[in-house]
């Protein structure tokens, strides 16, 4: 049985003296956790088999990679050092609100086309907070809302600029994981809209960029609404080909209609 097969390859890359290792047959998850600690992570093996087609070597060789990466990020650590790696991650209002194994994941409504996540960095990739996580660690959801925010503002805001008929276009690309996360910086977007001459619009088409648009004639919400859809097209985690317009400290969707205009949604 694939489940089967796939489970003996974990258990044989995985043990280590410091760590424990339980199979639930019934749900047909594996816990892989730190002895010490007791901090690990939960995988549903049925759900990775799943993912690939029933593949044991790719999905072992996934998910091996995918629990190493979070117990060396847990390994030894805890309080003040797991605080440091809560961020908050951007997404589209369709992404889905449970994990693969049915485990609600903690979110919060942000606009009528995105949804705010929350995620435990991992170095390399990230995993995504979900109510489960959160029992088990002791976090509350204010906590965690609270400490992500905190570590947001701590990122880098180094942002190219380019000029297209007259408007200006800022790309905030550091390909951390966390550009498109960089809307919820309040901070940044108003030191942005007094930098900003004409109508201040933000776009996040996916998570790996945030455009920021000084928009100063109509021509400027064309080449806006097709630099947009571009980039949603071609985003590895797409969010919304929609942008906004900041006014007042807040977001309002826009959609381009005829004649450039621009019609709050």
């Amino acid at each position: 049985m694939s489940i089967m097969k796939l489970k003996k390859k974990l258990e044989e890359a995985l043990k280590k003296e410091n760590r424990t290792i339980a199979f639930d047959r019934e749900k047909e998850e594996m816990r892989v956790e730190n002895s010490n600690t007791k901090k690990g992570v939960t995988v549903a093996l049925g759900g990775i088999l799943a993912k690939f087609e029933g593949n044991v070597d790719k999905a072992a060789e996934e998910t091996i990679y995918y629990i190493n990466e979070a117990l060396n990020a847990f390994d030894g650590s805890g309080g003040k050092e797991e605080e440091k790696r809560f961020f908050p991650v951007i997404r589209a209002a369709s992404f889905p609100v449970e994990a693969e194994e049915g485990v609600p994941l903690f979110y919060d409504d942000h606009t009528a086309e995105t949804r705010i996540y929350y995620a435990v960095d991992l170095g390399s990739t990230y995993r995504l907070i979900d109510k489960k996580f959160m029992q088990k660690e002791n976090w509350t959801a204010e906590q965690i809302r609270e400490i992500a925010r905190f570590n947001l503002r701590s990122l880098p805001l180094e942002m190219k600029q380019d000029t297209v008929a007259g408007n200006i276009f800022y790309f905030l690309n550091s390909n951390d994981g966390y550009d498109s996360s960089r809307i919820l910086n309040d901070r940044f977007l108003k030191e942005m809209s007094e930098r900003v001459e004409g109508d201040m619009t933000v776009s996040v088409p996916h998570g790996d960029v945030l455009i920021i648009g000084d928009i100063r004639n109509e021509t400027g919400y064309d080449i806006l609404a097709q630099m947009a859809m571009s980039f949603f097209a071609a985003g590895r985690v797409p969010i919304t080909a929609l942008s906004f317009i900041y006014e007042d400290g807040h977001l309002e969707p826009v959609f381009i209609m005829a004649k450039n205009r621009p019609q709050k949604g």
